[in-house]
């Protein structure tokens, strides 16, 4: 497959598109890779250089893929952290630009606010943007706990509360959610769940809790779960890949003690994982 991945990027670590491109190849797949920011490093180090690209990137990048006349081959979209509403925008004409060329294509918006204990965190004007015109775009959509509650206006404290904020956010429009670091009050305290769901089922994947809490690995989940849903239409099969290879890679992270994700060291993990996550449906 063809997966044109629009999101930031660091040069050193993993985040946005250097957590999100990998994975997707290793798994077999060609990557187009569109930067909304060239940063030295990802920004929970407190410090960091380099510049945000003006909107304008995207679509001259989208138009030369254009040019090589690839689009029809394009498979999906895959879009992260978006910055600003202007940048959201302009993933959406790439979006619509894709979908003139290939209507089968998919678009897998990762709606990146904020989460559990730091808030919001992008700019303002981005949640609206994220819940009036990016998710209502999407085919599948990638929020943590956070986003979900912020998305649809509700506090999922329970499986049940959580549930039918997934019901709420299908009718925004996406075929499929996804949902991860979820804790609501059925979840052990030494676990942490996700769910899976295509408007008529949901499933849940729980994962034994890491003591890490790395950049990245949100973005790594959500590029994986997007390609392994495209390869089997399963929304629970995706799941249960994907996680089973996080939870990995996050596992090999954490015995490390490394503050970035060993996504290159423990690159096996994304192919053949070696813990593997059970799916139930719920």
């Amino acid at each position: 497959m063809n997966i044109l991945s629009i999101q930031s990027h660091v040069a050193y670590g993993h985040a946005g598109n250097a957590s999100a491109v990998f994975p997707m190849q290793r798994l077999g797949h060609e990557v187009w890779p569109v930067h909304t920011v060239q940063f030295s490093n990802h920004t929970g180090y407190g410090s960091w250089r380099g510049q945000v690209f003006d909107a304008s990137l995207i679509d001259d990048c989208v138009a030369g893929i254009a040019e090589r006349d690839v689009l029809d081959r394009c498979d999906g979209v895959l879009s992260g952290y978006m910055g600003a509403p202007a940048t959201g925008e302009a993933i959406l004409r790439a979006v619509e630009r894709v979908r003139a060329a290939n209507p089968k294509a998919a678009y897998a918006c990762d709606p990146v606010i904020g989460d559990v204990g730091r808030g919001v965190f992008v700019r303002p004007g981005v949640p609206e943007f994220m819940r009036e015109r990016a998710v209502p775009a999407a085919d599948l959509v990638t929020p943590n706990h956070f986003e979900l509650d912020c998305l649809t206006g509700r506090a999922s404290t329970s499986l049940a509360e959580a549930k039918a904020a997934v019901r709420a956010l299908h009718g925004l429009g996406p075929r499929v959610v996804l949902v991860t670091s979820l804790l609501t009050d059925e979840t052990p305290a030494d676990s942490l769940d996700a769910l899976a769901s295509d408007g008529e089922h949901v499933w849940l994947a729980r994962s034994p809790k890491l003591p890490v809490s790395l950049n990245g690995a949100g973005d790594a989940i959500a590029a994986m779960f997007f390609v392994h849903w495209l390869e089997t239409g399963s929304p629970a099969a995706a799941l249960g890949r994907a996680m089973s290879s996080v939870y990995g890679l996050l596992k090999r992270t954490a015995d490390a003690g490394s503050r970035e994700i060993l996504l290159i060291a423990a690159q096996n993990e994304i192919v053949a994982p070696t813990w593997p996550i059970a799916v139930v449906a719920v």
